[in-house]
């Protein structure tokens, strides 16, 4: 009797087996939605169906548990979608196979599932009687919808008491809360009531940043960056601030800021601050791929922490013309240093030192910068730099050989409103520099200044075309052509100016020679059109001007290019592949000029 028993259990364990076998056999099955007859409820329905979202994983299709699992859970995500729609009546029905999606126990799913059936019948849409949300902060702004005879919608209710808590927490109020929530339902003249009250709580001011996990940043420059007013009335947009300071300097992975659970006391509110170092050193690589301009090589080495103050040193080594027809090699051998939160928290240091090699078409110059200055982050998307530097150099042009040494104050100015900045689709760009120098030797005083202005708009969704405009301006100021530095003046021509023109192929003629002019002027229009969500084609068209004159004034020369681009997106921005002949200017051959490089050109 015994052995019959265990040879039954035995058979009974290798038949469970087969069956969780068998349920775990990945395939598709036929997912139906029904008795809906209203088309933007029905797309509702079928964008929070877990079912549905299934039938989409043609590459990894579920198993037959993993299809019970979400027509099991559906029913409660279905029924939040029908109450967020104005729907407080409706009935639910999953079938899987004929059988109630309910009545099927999930340990024992079934060997195969051919066929599910979600049956909505939505009943009555009602829509908001008599509403009330109290009390509120001066200037709450609550959402259009909890208005009466509007659709009562679960989502307008949240998101009225988020505006109702948010107001207070805006006048520092940091612990309003909902307390009470009475809602009334009026079936036969569907019709929900909604009754809110809030408490608003103390008014309170912040308390002491403490710092919750391990870090090798010292705890008073923890403190100094985030820059949390201490005493000050809480608003939580002082939070979202200090937490984007702390995240900006790069020295952490992970930054989060959060209220204590009590406040303290004198109405204080301290704030935990849960943070987790990022890896102190970092190594990269970079290549640049043109048809003139050669290979360029890039490498960086970064130190995220070098002081223990979230310093940042830096060292970058380039290598550009390699194998190309414009000119020789160039080398560039930099260090930065940078140190956040210097003379207040939105207030960087930074030093650098750089020398340099370019040996271009037409000028060659070896050149040493040494500069310091502070960065003002006026706001995420606004950035001012001043600076004082000293650069040397030794340059060969049509003039003959110069040796000159400057006393620089480089000031710029940055609007960054763009919204992705390796691929933009709207917003817009703009940074202003401007570079008075003062000459100790070698030439004459003078301003350089230069202004690259980017704009962006999107149509469509499905395949979205982007219009993008560029417009650059420069000019130097003080000295003439033989005089000015021979590295400050401008040329147009090649990636960055006009694309399908050789590489800085325009400038003044100087006899048979040419030189850099004191103006430029450059114009750059695309249009990018996305085929699939990884594949885009690009059309463009660039225009370069150069000028002998300071300011633009239209007697210098023009020159013109177009072509056609591939894009391919990845995580780190678009691939890009540009193709580009010239069209116009001094110079107008059939050569082909092909760009790679990774995000957009402009």
């Amino acid at each position: 009797m015994k052995v019959v028993a265990l040879s039954r259990v035995r058979r009974a364990a290798v038949a469970s087996a087969v069956v969780w076998m068998a349920a775990a056999a990945a395939h598709s099955a036929d997912v139906q939605v029904t008795g809906i007859e209203n088309d933007d409820l029905r797309d509702d329905i079928r964008a929070g169906s877990l079912l549905v979202e299934q039938t989409l994983l043609e590459d990894n299709p579920p198993t037959t548990a993993e299809i019970l699992a979400a027509a099991q859970a559906d029913y409660k995500r279905l029924l939040a979608v029908l109450y967020d729609n104005g729907y407080f009546g409706g009935v639910i029905n999953i079938a899987v196979d004929g059988r109630g999606a309910a009545a099927i126990p999930p340990v024992q799913p079934p060997g195969n599932i051919s066929k599910v059936n979600i049956s909505v019948e939505p009943g009555p849409k009602f829509r908001f009687g008599r509403t009330r949300i109290a009390p509120l902060a001066p200037n709450t702004e609550l959402p259009e919808g909890f208005t009466e005879g509007k659709t009562a919608s679960l989502g307008v209710l949240k998101s009225t008491v988020s505006a109702g808590v948010a107001g207070w927490r805006a006048q520092g109020h940091a612990k309003a809360a909902l307390t009470k929530q009475d809602l009334t339902a009026d079936h036969p003249n569907r019709i929900i009531s909604a009754d809110l009250a809030l408490d608003p709580g103390p008014r309170l001011r912040f308390g002491p940043l403490v710092i919750k996990g391990e870090s090798d940043v010292r705890r008073e420059r923890i403190i100094d960056i985030a820059g949390l007013p201490e005493g000050e009335v809480f608003t939580p947009e002082e939070i979202r601030l200090s937490t984007e300071r702390l995240r900006r300097t790069g020295a952490f992975s992970a930054v989060a800021l959060n209220e204590a659970e009590q406040f303290g006391p004198n109405d204080t509110l301290p704030v935990i601050a849960q943070i987790t170092d990022a890896p102190k050193r970092r190594l990269g690589f970079g290549a640049e791929l043109s048809t003139l301009e050669g290979l360029t090589l890039s490498a960086f080495w970064l130190h995220r922490n070098f002081l223990g103050g979230a310093e940042r040193l830096r060292f970058d080594a380039k290598i550009a013309g390699i194998g190309g027809n414009s000119g020789g090699t160039d080398y560039t051998l930099s260090a930065r240093f940078e140190r956040p939160a210097t003379f207040n928290e939105d207030t960087d240091f930074y030093a650098l030192a750089k020398i340099e090699q370019l040996d271009e078409v037409s000028y060659f110059s070896r050149q040493l910068d040494l500069e310091a200055g502070i960065k003002r982050i006026a706001t995420e998307k606004r950035t001012y730099t001043l600076g004082l530097g000293l650069r040397t150099a030794k340059t060969r042009d049509v003039f003959g050989e110069d040796k000159y040494t400057l006393l620089t104050m480089p000031l710029s100015a940055e609007f960054d409103y763009r919204d992705d900045r390796l691929n933009a689709t709207t917003g817009y760009y703009l940074k202003a520099n401007v570079m008075p120098f003062v000459a100790l030797s070698g030439s004459d005083n003078g301003v350089r200044s230069f202004v690259d202005a980017r704009g962006y708009k999107t149509f469509g969704s499905a395949s979205p075309v982007t219009f993008a405009l560029r417009g650059q301006l420069g000019s130097v100021y003080g000295p003439d052509l033989a005089q000015a530095p021979a590295d400050y003046l401008f040329y147009s021509g090649g990636g960055g100016t006009v694309r399908g023109q050789d590489y800085q192929s325009l400038g003044v003629p100087v006899g048979t020679a040419t030189i850099g002019g004191r103006s430029f002027a450059g114009l750059s229009a695309e249009v990018r059109v996305g085929v699939t969500d990884s594949i885009g084609i690009v059309g463009f068209a660039d225009a370069g001007y150069i000028g002998e004159e300071q300011f633009y004034d239209g007697s210098g020369t023009w020159h013109s290019g177009v072509g056609l681009g591939l894009r391919y997106n990845t995580s780190i921005g678009p691939i890009r592949l540009d193709v580009a002949v010239p069209t116009s200017g001094p110079e107008t051959g059939n050569n082909l000029q092909v760009y790679i490089g990774i995000g957009q050109s402009f």
